[in-house]
C-alpha cells in the first residue's frame, strides 16, 4: 500500500516546486521513494528530528534542500516547511516554524 504525499499549504508546495532544477529533482527521487517504501527512508535521505518532526535531505549541484515533515496515521505524510539551506546548521527559526505547524496538524 502506498503512501500519500500532502503539503501544509499551497505556499509550501510553491516554494519547493521553486527549488533550482537539481536541488528539486533530489527532492522529487527522496519523495517518490517515501510513497513507495514509507517516510523512514534513513540518511542520507531523511533524518529525524523529534517528537514526530522529520526531514528530507535534498542535494543538488546548486546546494542544498531541507524539507520538514511529519508522518500521520493512514499512511500519509504532510510535508511542512521548505528552504534552501545557505549555512552548516539548519536555522533555528526554520525548525521553529516546522514544530509549531507540527503542532497544528497534530492538534487539528
Amino acid at each position: 500500500m502506498l503512501y500519500r504525499i500532502s503539503y501544509y499549504n499551497a505556499s509550501v508546495q510553491a516554494l519547493i516546486e521553486e527549488w533550482p532544477a537539481g536541488i528539486s529533482a533530489s527532492y522529487v527521487r527522496i519523495v517518490e521513494q517515501m510513497v513507495v517504501s514509507g517516510p523512514n527512508l534513513g540518511l542520507p535521505y531523511t533524518r529525524p528530528f523529534g517528537d514526530g518532526l522529520f526531514e528530507i535531505r535534498a542535494k543538488g549541484a546548486e546546494g542544498i534542500g531541507r524539507a520538514f515533515f511529519c508522518s500521520l496515521v493512514g499512511r500519509r505524510v504532510v510535508i511542512l516547511h521548505g528552504f534552501i539551506k545557505k549555512t552548516q546548521q539548519t536555522p533555528q527559526k526554520e525548525l521553529k516554524l516546522a514544530r509549531k505547524r507540527l503542532k497544528e496538524v497534530l492538534n487539528g
